[in-house]
């Protein structure tokens, strides 16, 4: 029996309907690449310190010396969390004593910021952080922001895909880009930071998905030869760009709700990639509903310049396709292979370390010394000649090298940098921005890599081969 890629062979690789499909396709990523990282500005904590409030009534020279000094990262630095009891402060002040000369400080008991904390603006005019006051004994609920997100990554990927494997492909992408944009719009409006989180939840809910059913849509239309480059210069590339939008965007909008208005503004882009994103044909004939697939391929020849043959499918693909009582396959037929098993384990692997090799780089970039709005712009700009290496190495290099030499160099950079001194700092972010471009290109190979060992099926089987 035909496979479903020899049956359209009539319709070429690169024609005007797969770039056509190509294009939009990419389009529908580009503000993923927007709204996937801003939580790196949104939720970056600037320098602070207590807040000593005026009705303490304190001398200048006490008002200077009531925040202690600790040592943070080998220097000496203001307390971000504590302060000298403002009580004893304000009687060495009413007795005009002088500090370390009259008092010793170390000797003066400390408490808490109970007055709030004061934030610096030289970088952001508001973050979460500035706005609720998660530092100090709160300071875990930003990395629990992040945590929240990506924990609705997990369950939006795998309920997407569930969804667009039962109502299709192109319903599920655009219900997933509205409830991605009418969430962080939502989101500008958050008045704690319980809702902002719960909200940023049903941001990673929608937006890895969208990018996930995106991908599926592009591997089923296109045929296998433009696969590779749809996987690296389109959802990756495309992925990029938006993330070197950001940078510009957080730097001129300091402030964290300003910031999200360009981010649900991207939106916009969604909506005209109606008329030009197709449903997967190959979905709609493991679905039975031959005569929309055949409507679609024919449109696509007749935009290909190309002559569709009279019968695009035989009678016996017809019937296997609107057979609904035979037996259906699910994921208990693919654990039962000894060899899919094997390949979903090491795949999935892969995967974790990948993603968190990827998304451990990009969150750290405002931690890294310099700049953070620069490091960001430097960590996403070594996206782009990864994706380019990792479409090279995809045509020309067997699979298992192109996986096995990207892990290889960005694992054996990160290591070096904990070796490079402190006083060093721009070796550091050089050799961190090496590993960002090695494991960059990890994971544009991997998704390619991964949709070739688990081709597209369904489950009657009518268009492809079983494991």
């Amino acid at each position: 029996m035909r496979t479903y890629d020899e049956i359209i062979s009539f319709l070429g690789n690169w024609g005007a309907f797969q770039r056509m499909v190509f294009i939009a396709l990419s389009i529908s990523i580009l503000p993923n690449g927007l709204v996937g990282i801003y939580i790196v500005f949104v939720g970056d904590t600037p320098p602070h310190e207590c807040r000593i409030p005026e009705e303490y009534n304190i001398s200048e020279t006490w008002r200077n010396v009531s925040i202690p000094m600790v040592m943070k990262d080998g220097t000496l630095q203001r307390s971000s969390c504590f302060r000298y009891k403002m009580n004893a402060i304000r009687n060495f002040s009413d007795l005009n004593y002088i500090p370390d000369v009259d008092v010793n400080l170390s000797a003066v008991e400390q408490e808490k910021c109970n007055d709030g904390w004061i934030y610096s603006k030289e970088i952001y005019q508001s973050t979460i952080v500035t706005e609720w006051d998660l530092v100090c004994d709160n300071d875990y609920k930003v990395p629990l922001t992040s945590s929240i997100y990506f924990a609705g990554v997990l369950i939006g990927s795998f309920i997407s895909g569930q969804l667009s494997d039962r109502f299709g492909r192109r319903p599920i992408l655009f219900l997933m880009m509205a409830m991605q944009n009418v969430t962080i719009f939502a989101q500008i409006f958050s008045p704690t930071w319980e809702i902002f989180t719960f909200i940023f939840f049903l941001v990673g809910f929608s937006g890895f998905s969208n990018f996930v059913v995106s991908y599926v849509l592009g591997t089923e239309i296109l045929s296998p030869k433009t696969r590779a480059v749809f996987c690296s210069l389109g959802t990756f590339m495309s992925s990029g760009v938006g993330q070197l939008l950001l940078a510009p965007c957080a730097y001129y909008l300091r402030s964290w709700r300003w910031l999200l208005v360009p981010m649900a503004a991207s939106g916009l882009l969604y909506v005209p990639l109606w008329w030009f994103i197709p449903e997967s044909p190959r979905w709609l004939l493991c679905q039975g509903r031959v005569e929309e697939a055949e409507a679609i391929l024919r449109d696509a020849a007749r935009r290909n310049g190309v002559t569709p043959p009279e019968v695009i499918f035989t009678p016996t693909e017809m019937k296997n396709a609107h057979d609904k009582k035979e037996k259906t396959y699910s994921i208990l037929d693919i654990l039962r292979s000894c060899n899919m098993m094997s390949n979903i384990i090491t795949c999935s692997l892969i995967w974790m370390i990948i993603t968190m090799a990827y998304y451990a780089l990009t969150l750290n970039t405002t931690n890294l010394h310099g700049n953070p709005y620069f490091n960001f712009f430097l960590s996403s700009i070594v996206e782009v000649p990864a994706y380019f290496i990792a479409l090279v190495l995809l045509k020309f290099c067997p699979r298992n090298f192109c996986q096995s030499s990207t892990l290889f160099l960005g694992g054996v950079v990160i290591l070096l940098i904990r070796l490079v001194p402190a006083h060093l700092p721009s070796v550091a972010i050089f050799l961190e921005m090496v590993g960002k471009f090695g494991i960059t290109s990890a994971f544009c190979i991997v998704y390619a890599i991964t949709s070739e060992i688990f081709p597209p099926w369904c489950g009657t089987w009518p268009w492809g081969r079983a494991p």
